[in-house]
């Protein structure tokens, strides 16, 4: 992948749901090992166009998509597309923690296992190499047989985004990854994100702005379906150019 390779691009992007237009043309592109952030008020389409970018539309009746989303230069929607993979190369984090009820162990493997891998070693090695990724590994190492629903919310998401690490994504899209867990566990899991920038492309959902201009590199200020504004997270945040972002920002509305 060269320099100025887009790792993801979306193009005059547009989402039915029924009649109703949810997303009004977006055009947005992201690089290889940065972080943006989605931001905008509830209902405004944030979410709905992180889950065009790896197909999860797909499991909601009476949806259209029209435009072209890209991932590495193909086209997702293709026919050709296998969505498992797809799902495996952009995975995706929610908004509440959602483990399996299997053991913290299991959890991490399941996707490995899925996928037809045997090899016990290997899984080990990749499980724990996971969790270490996730920032969660001192917490469970020995925990890793018992209910990855016995722990608490904050290491239960990480669980989740080591379970995502654990197939080898190359982005991780994450909807309000923290806003169901306290300021410490949040916190946690902001320092992980930030480390793992090196390895992975990051696209989140947020409505907290604080965590917006901490750990993005760019911003995209999404209202009623239309992509309103983005660019440099700094740039967003200090000289946004539309008066829609800075009324959002400065807290006038949303």
């Amino acid at each position: 992948m060269t320099v100025n390779e887009k790792i993801i691009e979306t193009n005059d992007v547009h989402l039915y749901y029924g009649k109703n237009e949810a997303l009004k043309g977006i055009t947005l592109d992201f690089n290889p090992h940065e972080i943006t952030a989605l931001i905008g008020p509830s209902g405004c389409g944030k979410s709905t166009y992180l889950r065009t970018l790896n197909r999860m539309n797909d499991l909601i009746e009476n949806v259209t998509i029209t435009g072209q989303v890209k991932f590495r230069g193909n086209d997702i929607y293709s026919p050709k597309t296998d969505k498992v993979e797809l799902r495996k190369k952009v995975g995706m984090v929610f908004q509440q923690p959602n483990p399996f009820p299997f053991s913290v162990f299991d959890n991490v493997a399941y996707g490995l296992r899925i996928g037809g891998m045997k090899d016990k070693e290997k899984i080990q090695h990749i499980v724990e190499d996971s969790l270490k990724k996730a920032a969660v590994w001192d917490d469970v190492k020995d925990k890793l047989h018992n209910s990855a629903l016995a722990l608490s919310g904050g290491q239960q998401q990480r669980v989740c985004i080591a379970r995502v690490l654990a197939v080898e994504p190359e982005v991780i899209l994450l909807d309000e990854p923290t806003s169901a867990l306290d300021p410490v566990s949040s916190g946690k899991i902001e320092n992980m994100l930030l480390e793992l920038k090196n390895d992975y492309t990051m696209i989140m959902v947020t409505h907290n702005m604080q965590q917006a201009s901490r750990i993005s590199d760019n911003t995209a200020f999404f209202l009623q379906g239309d992509l309103i504004e983005h660019g440099k997270t700094r740039q967003i945040f200090t000289t946004p150019r539309q008066q829609e972002t800075e009324d959002y920002i400065s807290g006038r509305f949303g």
